[in-house]
C-alpha cells in the first residue's frame, strides 16, 4: 500500500507521515478493521469517501473529512467503536490516531497538503 504524508498548511503541522491510501473497493471496505491500533504518524486515507463507520473497530480514531480541494469539512475526535459519521461536502476521509486533531490544532477550513513519501 502506498504511503503518504499529510501536512496542515494552515497550521504548519504534520498530521501523519505514514498514511496508507485506500482507493480500491476492497481496500476501502477493509479499512482499519484488522488492525489493533495506529502508531504515531500512521493513518489511512479513504478515497472516495463521504461517510465512515467504526463497527467492529478495536480502537478509537481521529477522523478528518476533506473536500475535493483538500480543505477540512468536518472533524471527529476520539471516534469510538460502533459509530457512524458523514460529511456530504467531503470527497475523502483521513483516519488517524487519537489525539492528532488536538495536537495539530486542525480546524474546519484548514488546507491539507498531501505529499508523496520519499
Amino acid at each position: 500500500m502506498r504511503k503518504l504524508a499529510f501536512y496542515n498548511v494552515s497550521k504548519q503541522t504534520l498530521l501523519g507521515d505514514s498514511v496508507g491510501l485506500a482507493e480500491t473497493s476492497a481496500e476501502r471496505r477493509r479499512g482499519l478493521l484488522k488492525r489493533d491500533g495506529l502508531g504515531q504518524g500512521e493513518g489511512l486515507w479513504i478515497v472516495p469517501c463521504e461517510a465512515i463507520h467504526t463497527f467492529f473497530m478495536r480502537f478509537p480514531i481521529d477522523v478528518v473529512f476533506l473536500a475535493k480541494d483538500k480543505r477540512v469539512t468536518k472533524l471527529v475526535g476520539r471516534m469510538k467503536s460502533s459509530r457512524v459519521s458523514l460529511s456530504w461536502r467531503a470527497r475523502s476521509v483521513v483516519e488517524l490516531p487519537v489525539g492528532v486533531i488536538e495536537e495539530t490544532r486542525t480546524e474546519v477550513g484548514d488546507l491539507i497538503e498531501i505529499r508523496e513519501r520519499d
